[in-house]
C-alpha cells in the first residue's frame, strides 16, 4: 500500500571536512540529538531520455534506513516535494507506474544511476523533546548506469519534520550561511548526479517561432495546457482537490485556443485535436459535475430550518452521491489509462514540435491576438442579446448556455493574450468572467433542478415525502430568475465599447 509524505527541504554545499555550527537556540531548537551513521543504497529509473528527470520527477527503489522501498517524488514548489512511498519489491509498482504514464507513455524505465550514501543524521527537537526537522550529512557516490561516469560529493539535508514551520529552515539557513555553508546549486541528489556523470536533461527550447509573433504567442499558451494536462494526470490519479477541475480546464483552454486563433493555427489539424480533448473533458466531466451538483444540494439543505427537513432526505443525497461519484472516477481512470489518452498526449507532443501555422502566425501579436478576441466577443454579444429576448422558460435556458460557452471561449481567447495585451486584456477577461459566472450559476440551478426532480421522484416511490426536495426545486427556480434579472447590468458593464477599444491601443 503506496504512503504520501509532505517533502519540504533545503540542500546545501559541504565538503568532508565541513564544520557544522551549534544549532541549539536556531528558532525554536531547544536541543540536537546524534541518531548515527545509516548506509542507503538506490537505484534511480527514468526512460533513456530522461523525461521524469526533465520534469523534476525522481523515482528510485533503496535499500537501507527506516524507509526502504519504492520512492517517487513529484514537485509541488521549489523545495517542496510529495514523496509517494511503496513497499520494496522487485518490479515498480503497478500504482507508481500509473502516476508516471503520462510521462512515460510506451517507453521502457531503467535503472539510470546507482546512488550510495553514508547518513550522518542528527534530529533537531523543540522544548518537549519532539523532532522539527532533520538534518542529515550525506557522503554521496553516484554511478552511471546508462553509461559509465561516475561522481562523488558531499551535501548536507535539512528537512523539515510532519506539519513543520518553515520558518525554522530559514532561521537553520541563516545560522549555516554565518558558518560558511552555502545553498546547493542542485535541486536534487539524481539532478547532481545526471549533471556530474554524463548528460543530464535536455532544456526544452523556447518553442518554435519568432518572439512576438502571433504564432510564438499562441504556441506558448498551448504548450501551458498540455503541460497542465501532463503534469495533472497523476494528481487526478491521485484523487487530489481540484485536479480533475483543472485539467478539465486546460483541456477547455486548448480548445477554445484553436477556435480563436484558427488564423493561426490550421483547424484541419486542430479540429480532429480538439475533439480528443472534448472527450477527455467529457470523461472526467462527470466527477467534477457531480461534485459541483452534490455540494450545491448539501448547501441548500444547509440553508432550510430542520422542521423543513422532512424524510430521509441527507441519508438519500449522501447516497447518491457517493454512488455517483465512484462511477464517475471509475470513468475517470479508466479514460486515462486507455491507449485513446495516450495517443493524444503524443498528438500534442507532435502539434508543438512541428505546428500548422497559418500565414497570421508570422504577423505581430498584438494585432491578431486582438483582432480574434474581438471577434470572440462578437459573437458573445449575439448569444447574449438573443438570450436576452426571450421569455424566461426552457429556450431561455438554452440559450443562456450557449451564451455562456460563448463567454467562456471569449474570456479563455483573452487569458492567452494577456502576456501579449497585458493590463487591457486582463481587464476585458475580468468583466466577461463576470458575465460567464453568472451564466454558469444560471446553468448549474438548470442542472440541479433536473436533479431535484429525479430524486423527488425516487423518493416518492420508496414511499418518503417529495416535500422537501420540491421545496429546493422552487429555490432553484428562483435563484435562476433572479440571475436572469441580474445579467443586462452585468452585460453592460462587460460591453462597454472602451474596454474592447483599449485591447488594440
Amino acid at each position: 500500500m503506496a504512503e504520501t509524505k509532505r517533502e519540504i527541504e533545503r540542500k546545501y554545499e559541504a565538503t568532508e571536512k565541513t564544520a557544522l555550527p551549534d544549532l541549539v537556540g536556531t528558532g525554536s531548537v531547544a536541543a540536537v540529538r546524534d541518531e548515527g551513521v545509516t548506509e542507503l543504497d538506490a537505484a534511480y529509473y527514468d526512460t533513456r531520455d530522461l523525461r521524469l528527470a526533465a520534469d523534476g520527477l525522481t523515482l528510485r527503489r533503496r535499500t537501507g534506513g527506516a524507509d526502504a522501498g519504492w520512492h517517487l517524488k513529484l514537485p509541488v514548489a521549489a523545495g517542496i516535494r510529495d514523496e509517494i512511498r511503496a513497499p520494496l519489491s522487485e518490479t515498480l509498482p503497478a500504482f507508481l507506474a500509473g502516476l508516471l504514464r503520462s510521462r512515460v507513455r510506451h517507453a521502457a524505465v531503467v535503472p539510470v544511476v546507482r546512488l550510495r550514501s553514508s547518513r550522518d543524521v542528527r534530529h533537531l527537537l523543540d522544548d518537549d523533546g519532539r523532532p522539527l526537522a532533520e538534518l542529515s550529512v550525506d557522503t554521496v557516490r553516484a554511478d552511471r548506469l546508462t553509461g559509465t561516469g561516475q561522481a562523488a560529493w558531499t551535501e548536507i539535508e535539512v528537512e523539515l519534520a510532519d506539519d513543520g514551520d518553515e520558518a525554522l529552515l530559514d532561521a537553520v539557513e541563516k545560522r549555516l550561511k554565518k558558518a560558511g555553508i552555502r545553498p546547493s546549486a542542485a535541486p536534487s541528489k539524481l539532478a547532481r548526479a545526471l549533471e556530474e556523470t554524463g548528460t543530464a536533461p535536455p532544456a526544452r527550447e523556447d518553442g518554435p517561432g519568432t518572439p512576438g509573433t502571433a504564432g510564438h504567442a499562441v504556441l506558448a499558451y498551448v504548450r501551458e495546457q498540455a503541460d497542465a494536462i501532463v503534469a495533472l494526470d497523476p494528481a487526478v490519479r491521485r484523487d487530489l482537490p481540484d485536479a480533475v477541475h483543472q485539467m478539465r480546464v486546460a483541456c477547455r483552454r486548448m480548445r477554445s485556443a484553436f477556435k480563436t486563433y484558427r488564423k493561426v493555427l490550421d483547424r484541419g489539424v486542430t479540429d480532429p485535436v480538439g475533439e480528443e480533448l472534448k472527450w477527455l473533458a467529457g470523461e472526467l466531466g462527470a466527477a467534477r459535475d457531480e461534485e459541483v451538483l452534490t455540494a450545491r444540494l448539501d448547501a441548500r439543505l444547509d440553508a432550510l430550518p430542520n422542521t423543513l427537513l422532512l424524510g430521509p432526505v441527507r441519508a438519500r443525497l449522501r447516497a447518491r452521491g457517493a454512488r455517483r461519484a465512484a462511477d464517475a472516477r471509475h470513468t475517470a481512470l479508466a479514460a486515462l489509462d486507455s491507449a485513446r489518452h495516450l495517443a493524444l498526449l503524443d498528438t500534442l507532443d507532435a502539434l508543438l514540435s512541428d505546428p500548422p501555422l497559418r500565414k497570421a502566425a508570422a504577423q505581430d501579436a498584438s494585432e491578431v491576438l486582438a483582432r480574434a478576441v474581438r471577434k470572440d466577443f462578437d459573437r458573445l454579444a449575439r448569444r447574449v442579446e438573443h438570450a436576452l429576448e426571450l421569455e424566461p422558460g426552457q429556450e431561455r435556458d438554452l440559450a443562456l448556455h450557449a451564451a455562456r460557452k460563448a463567454a467562456k471561449r471569449t474570456r479563455y481567447g483573452a487569458d492567452a493574450a494577456r502576456p501579449t495585451l497585458g493590463k487591457p486584456a486582463k481587464r476585458f477577461a475580468k468583466r466577461v468572467k463576470a458575465v460567464q459566472s453568472l451564466l454558469g450559476e444560471h446553468q448549474d440551478s438548470v442542472v440541479a433542478r433536473t436533479a431535484l426532480r429525479e430524486i423527488a421522484v425516487q423518493a416518492h416511490a420508496a414511499g418518503e415525502t417529495a416535500f422537501t426536495w420540491g421545496l429546493l426545486y422552487g429555490r432553484e427556480e428562483a435563484a435562476a430568475l433572479e440571475g436572469e434579472s441580474e445579467l443586462p447590468a452585468v452585460w453592460k458593464r462587460a460591453a462597454a465599447p472602451g474596454i474592447r477599444a483599449a485591447l488594440s491601443r
